[in-house]
């Protein structure tokens, strides 16, 4: 049993994720959703500030591996996802869903990969259990190609669901 107050912690019915929080590195606010480039790689956010949501895969609580991006800085500073390297197995990722259902997930590991290296099924695919990856930039960053050079993924795992009573107002 976990410390949250959940729900048995299979996944949930299908709702969109709309806020991460991840209080280890001061993640709190809202989520986009991302699809597809037109050569068929993965969206970026728009908003260095905001993650986004991969709507090709399924919503963060659902059966399969749910994976959310962010940038990790800017030609301005850090960005939403600057301190993500720095997560540590245990550490909570919380998605506030529309239902107002909360995902409780906790990091189990996290890694770097070159990007000519980058595990796409890995992350992508089903794990057979609800699951949640964070992906950003990071490692050395290259001035010629203006570029990180690898990707930093954070691999969570759903523990508990915190359901809203019916009637709660959403803000």
């Amino acid at each position: 049993m976990t410390a949250f107050d959940s729900v048995a912690p299979a996944a949930l019915p299908e709702s969109l994720p709309v806020e991460l929080h991840i209080p280890a590195i001061a993640v709190d606010g809202p989520l986009s959703e991302l699809g597809l480039n037109p050569d068929r790689t993965v969206e970026l956010p728009t908003d260095f500030q905001v993650a986004g949501w991969y709507r090709n895969g399924p919503p963060p609580g659902d059966m399969g591996s749910a994976v959310i991006l962010g940038h990790v800085d800017s030609y301005t500073g850090p960005a939403v996802f600057y301190r993500l390297s720095s997560l540590r197995p245990g550490d909570q990722v919380d998605v506030t869903r529309a239902d107002r259902s909360v995902a409780h997930f906790l990091v189990q590991e996290v890694a770097t990969y070159l990007k000519s290296e980058f595990p796409t099924h890995e992350v992508y695919d089903s794990r057979g259990y609800s699951a949640l990856q964070l992906v950003t930039c990071g490692g050395e960053f290259d001035h010629t190609i203006r570029s990180y050079l690898s990707n930093v993924v954070a691999y969570t795992v759903l523990v508990g669901i915190t359901p809203q009573p019916a009637g709660t107002p959403w803000p």
